[in-house]
């Protein structure tokens, strides 16, 4: 039985971003283990209302504040161990990672 950690990355930094999926890619490169990504999907653009009071009057606001976020996905297959390691890197306070960990029976395992 395999396991597949498949790692989210979010930040508005998209230098830093790159900079730390690279850092995961060369690691799990160098351990051998398998990955496959990084995955990147189309920028995503938020815009915010801002308001000029809080009493709930909508009706003055200034302009929307707008920012980008980006996201990169990898999957780790097996090594449970070197995705745990990744896990608790100290990351950057711009970048955002969540795990989700799935597990795949290998062809002809009852």
């Amino acid at each position: 039985m395999t396991f597949v950690t498949k790692l989210t990355l979010e930040s508005g930094d998209r230098d830093t971003l790159d900079r730390v999926v690279e850092d995961i890619r060369d690691t799990v490169r160098r351990k051998g283990a398998e990955l496959k990504g990084p995955h990147s999907e189309p920028p995503r653009e938020n815009y915010v209302p801002l308001y000029k009071s809080l009493d709930g009057d909508e009706s003055e606001t200034f302009r929307s504040w707008h920012y980008t976020v980006y996201r990169r996905e990898l999957e780790i297959l097996g090594h449970d161990d070197l995705a745990r390691e990744i896990m608790e890197w100290d990351y950057p306070d711009s970048i955002s990672i969540s795990a989700d960990i799935e597990r795949r029976r290998t062809v002809g395992a009852q």
